[in-house]
């Protein structure tokens, strides 16, 4: 569900025209609709509510890496969600965004010592350790300080999660987490560790997942991990499991319903009395974003027609690095026979393609179109390629919107930058 509707045939976001930020702030831009952040939150939060028993109330730790803006965080904040976060600029994001440390974790396979002891002096929930290696370097830093670090060791559990190969994270052969096999060697070095509370198990298996016997079969898979730990001893009081529910992107694919992935993990996880923690991102915020741009010029050629937008992969990288497909609408109705078109974009490159065959109703230069599903993955990704300056994110709540990221100034972007003295 989002809150992008029509009115007198102009596409708003909420209570605001699209036209009218467009002509305030120019394009192209993100909108996001406070709206959709807000209630996507409360499904997913409300449908754990009451599970953890003695071991806590569930944490929904937002996944910051999705959509990092510091206005969406504080709103999602005052909601009550936590934050996974995987860098420390991210950790810097959720503190600034009034993100209690106790409903922070640490997720990410290359923490570098300055970063564990910035999320230590944080005070943070929990890290997700995902190496033997990551684990002494956490002990030493942890122990330097006269603390413990909290801890929850990332297993794989080599569960083919059937998406995007790109974004797949927990078969043997992917980058992420301790091997199966390995678990229970590398929880009793945790155990010897100084400076380590191993408190959790964490998994997760990747995202945009669109079917349920993944997920079920990565939380059994936990569950089992959970259980032979405690036979061995180990105090194991967290499950994480991550995130990766999928949404509609208008490609014929219908994900499971956020109510059966609720039913679907408290069937696996009641017996085992653990305090779950989720990390869910794209579930949040894909739907609750659109990118706005202008089209700029029609091209016809002897076998294909272009059309050119002001937007480009830069702005919006999901395309070019995954193939993935944004609906495209237009933002004020127009009349007239439909044609193909490949949407594209001015970037230099033959990857600076959005969609091909894109059906458009007499397309004309200046038109304005929203790229659907935009929210998640879009404005994070996006770089400054071809001197492009980063473009704004507005934040629309009812009849109220606000730029939340302004597009800086070239002499902005050139202010970075220094000619040493010794050139020419």
């Amino acid at each position: 569900m989002d809150h992008f509707t029509r009115k007198d045939g102009v596409l708003c976001a909420e209570g605001v025209a699209l036209t009218e930020i467009a002509e305030a702030v120019g394009t192209p831009f993100y909108v996001y609709a406070a709206a959709t952040l807000r209630r996507h939150y409360r499904v997913f939060a409300e449908g754990f509510a009451g599970l953890g028993g003695s071991a806590g109330a569930p944490l929904t730790a937002f996944s910051v890496k999705a959509l990092s803006n510091v206005a969406v965080l504080t709103l999602l904040a005052k909601e009550g969600a936590g934050a996974d976060i995987v860098s420390g600029g991210e950790l810097a994001r959720a503190l600034a965004a009034g993100i209690l440390g106790e409903r922070i974790v640490f997720s990410g396979v290359g923490k570098t010592r300055e970063e564990m002891a910035a999320a230590l002096d944080a005070e943070i929930h929990q890290f997700n350790v995902e190496s033997e290696a990551e684990l002494r370097a956490l002990s030493e830093v942890a122990a330097a300080r006269g603390v413990e670090a909290p801890v929850a060791l990332r297993v794989n559990p080599d569960v083919d999660a059937g998406t995007h190969d790109r974004i797949s994270t927990g078969r043997k052969d992917d980058k992420f987490g301790i091997p199966w096999d390995r678990a229970e060697e590398v929880f009793a070095l945790a155990r010897d560790l100084p400076g380590i509370a191993a408190l959790g198990v964490d998994v997760h298996i990747g995202s945009q997942i669109t079917s349920l016997t993944p997920f079920e079969a990565a939380a059994r898979r936990a569950a089992e991990m959970v259980t032979r730990l405690r036979a061995l001893g180990h105090r194991i009081e967290r499950l994480d499991l991550g995130g990766g529910l999928g949404i509609p992107y208008g490609d014929g694919v219908t994900p499971p319903e956020p109510a059966a992935y609720v039913e679907t993990i408290r069937r696996v996880t009641d017996p085992l009395d653990v305090q779950l923690i989720f990390e869910p991102g794209r579930m949040i915020a894909g739907n609750a974003g659109l990118m706005v741009s202008r089209l700029l010029y029609t091209k016809h050629q002897s076998a294909r027609s272009f059309a050119i937008f002001d937007a480009g992969m830069n702005d919006l990288m999901r395309p070019a690095l995954y193939g993935a497909r944004h609906t495209l609408l237009p933002v004020t109705e127009r009349e007239g026979e439909a044609a193909p078109y490949d949407i594209v974009g001015p970037v230099c490159e033959s990857t600076d393609l959005f969609d091909k065959d894109v059906s458009l109703a007499d397309p004309r230069p200046g038109d304005l179109y929203a790229f659907k599903t935009a929210g998640a993955y879009g404005a994070v990704q996006a770089s400054q390629y071809n001197t492009r300056p980063l473009i704004p994110e507005v934040l629309v709540d009812g009849e109220r919107w606000a730029v939340i990221r302004r597009r800086p100034s070239y002499e902005e972007i050139l202010a970075l930058e220094d000619v040493p003295d010794w050139i020419g």
